[in-house]
C-alpha cells in the first residue's frame, strides 16, 4: 500500500494586513461573530425537524435566520476593511510604484470617507425612523408579522454602527497613508 504524501497546511497570518488598533479589534471579533452562522444553521435545522418530522412549524425561525445572516453580512464590511481584503483593482494598484500606491491609498481613503459620511447620514435617518416615533417616543420597528420582532430596527442600527466603524477605520488608514514615507527611486547602491 502506497503511503500518502505529507500534506502541508499553510496558515495565513490574520494580522498580516492589519493597520490599526481598531482594525485589530474588529478582525478579532470574527472569532465571536462566526458563531452566528452556527446559530442560524441550528435554527434552520430545528425548523426543518419541527416542520417535517413533528408537523409543527415555528413562526420565528425564518425571521431569526434572516436577521442573523443579514447581521453577519453587515459586519463583513468592517471586517474586510480591517483585514485589507476589500475590493481593489489590482491591475492598476500593482502596476504603479510604491509612491504611486501611497497616492492611490490617499485618494481611495478620501473618496471612501466621503462615501461613508453620506452613508452614515442616510443610516442615521433610517435608524432614527426605526427607533423613534415622529413624536420622539422610543419604539423599535417590527417586522409586522405575528411574532413581530424588532429585527428591522436592530439591523438599521447595525448599519449605522458598521458604517460609522468603517468611517473611523478609513480615517485611520488615511492618516497612516499620509504619514507613510514615500519610497525613493534609489536602488541598494544609491544610484538612480
Amino acid at each position: 500500500m502506497a503511503e500518502d504524501p505529507e500534506i502541508v497546511v499553510q496558515h495565513d497570518d490574520d494580522d498580516a494586513e492589519i493597520r490599526s488598533g481598531l482594525d485589530r479589534v474588529v478582525a478579532g471579533s470574527t472569532r465571536i461573530l462566526a458563531w452566528a452562522i452556527f446559530v442560524a444553521f441550528a435554527v434552520t435545522v430545528f425548523e426543518v425537524i419541527s416542520r417535517y418530522v413533528f408537523d409543527s412549524p415555528t413562526f420565528w425561525a425564518h425571521e431569526t435566520t434572516t436577521f442573523l445572516i443579514a447581521a453577519i453580512f453587515l459586519v463583513g464590511g468592517p471586517i474586510a476593511l480591517a483585514r485589507d481584503k476589500h475590493i481593489r483593482v489590482r491591475m492598476f494598484y500593482d502596476s504603479v510604484s510604491p509612491k504611486g500606491r501611497r497616492w492611490l491609498d490617499i485618494v481611495n481613503s478620501v473618496l471612501a470617507l466621503i462615501f461613508f459620511a453620506g452613508l452614515s447620514y442616510a443610516a442615521w435617518i433610517m435608524s432614527s425612523k426605526a427607533t423613534f416615533t415622529p413624536a420622539g417616543e422610543f419604539r423599535l420597528e417590527g417586522t409586522g408579522t405575528a411574532w413581530n420582532p424588532p429585527t428591522p430596527a436592530m439591523l438599521k442600527v447595525l448599519v449605522l454602527i458598521c458604517v460609522g466603524v468603517m468611517f473611523v477605520q478609513t480615517l485611520l488608514h488615511l492618516i497612516a497613508a499620509i504619514r507613510r514615507k514615500p519610497a525613493t527611486n534609489f536602488d541598494a547602491t544609491g544610484e538612480h
